[in-house]
């Protein structure tokens, strides 16, 4: 069969990258074409497009973008009709997905979504777009399943969480050949993990690293973004801050503490049982808007999974130099680091355990069979 899969960031990259080993165990013969990123492109197929020219962060850049956006959709159209495959899988990234699954559907290609569009935090109104214009929808968090069947009578398939496989599934490295190799000291590290776009690199490296001399008997480690040059992270860099490109897991897997732009990342570093700060600052007019249209109490996946705040959340004038040295002075040591550590336990449990990644093939590659 012939697939054509669509994701339009880090994240999607890394789920579409299992998703595609997946597929081709269940279905040896097939043939991929994909938008991605590096990881989908180790595992084979054809890259159309990398996520690193789709992605655009915030209400504002998307408008100041959209004549590059609308250019995507088209080549992606294109693309798409001369590939003719026997199904779309989307991977998250619903403002581009989900115009190519409305073109999609009026041509009788079978569309699959895997990693639902959070139209349960905005936009709930695209319900409406996915029951026209989604055959199958695969979901990763536990409350999906009820917010679509029992809300909105739409059936769904509740798959498990792919960061489970995607860690438990790495290539382990032990504490001392991690730092030697990066040129460490034997510090406890705190992890940096500031985004993967440009604007938000460097907004919350400035934020985080201000904290910096009021942590000595730490060393600080940014997390570089697959997608990112050393060079826009050069200016970060000195005696007390080091750089690691494209190691996250083994930062994490080392890590004493971290700091964490919102994002799949705060649930990735609770999954590594790393206590953290949950950060978040974006521009005032995004942040404006989306204060009015996002009803959600907290902002953090760890958080919404648990329906609880288990992770503090410094969001935009609460994110400053005094509230990140007072809440990452908590999470390393002491009966705050204790009880976070704990709550992670009861968050993977909730999470449905291994092989989303298998069972979203599985049910791909049946559905020809109906």
């Amino acid at each position: 069969m012939k697939y054509y899969i669509i994701a339009g960031e880090a994240s999607g990259d890394l789920h579409g990258a299992n998703l595609m080993k997946a597929l081709y165990k269940e279905d040896p013969n097939a043939e991929i074409r994909f938008w991605g990123g590096d990881l989908m492109q180790a595992v084979g197929g054809t890259m159309v497009k990398h996520y690193r020219e789709l992605a655009f962060m915030g209400f504002i850049e998307v408008v100041l973008n959209l004549k590059t956006i609308l250019n995507n959709i088209k080549i992606c159209k294109k693309d798409i009709a001369d590939f003719q495959p026997d199904a779309i899988i989307f991977i998250d990234y619903p403002g581009f997905n989900m115009r190519i699954a409305t073109w999609a559907k009026e041509r009788k290609i079978p569309t699959h979504y895997y990693i639902s569009p959070q139209i349960w935090a905005w936009k709930e109104n695209r319900i409406k777009a996915i029951k026209r214009d989604v055959d199958f929808m695969y979901v990763i968090l536990p409350f999906e399943k009820d917010f679509y069947e029992n809300k909105h009578q739409f059936p769904v398939h509740f798959v498990g969480h792919p960061l489970i496989d995607a860690i438990e599934n790495r290539t382990t490295v032990d504490d001392a050949t991690f730092r030697k190799t990066h040129q460490l000291s034997e510090k406890p590290i705190i992890a940096l993990l500031p985004g993967s776009r440009k604007q938000e690199i460097t907004k919350m490296l400035s934020l985080m690293l201000s904290v910096v001399q009021d942590f000595k008997e730490y060393q600080f480690v940014i997390a570089g973004a697959p997608s990112q040059d050393l060079e826009l992270y050069q200016p970060f860099l000195n005696e007390n801050v080091a750089f690691i490109s494209n190691k996250t897991y083994d930062l994490l897997s080392v890590a004493h503490a971290a700091l964490v732009t919102s994002g799949t990342a705060t649930l990735e570093t609770a999954l590594f049982k790393v206590p953290e700060v949950v950060c978040y600052k974006g521009s005032w007019i995004s942040y404006q808007i989306a204060k009015r249209v996002i009803t959600l109490k907290y902002i953090s996946l760890v958080n919404l999974i648990m329906d609880k705040e288990v992770v503090k959340e410094l969001i935009q004038d609460e994110l400053n130099t005094k509230n990140i040295r007072l809440e990452l002075a908590k999470i390393l040591s002491g009966p705050h680091r204790e009880k976070m550590l704990k709550d992670y336990e009861t968050l993977k449990n909730k999470l449905g355990g291994k092989g989303a990644s298998a069972k979203t093939a599985k049910l791909i590659v049946s559905s020809f069979e109906k």
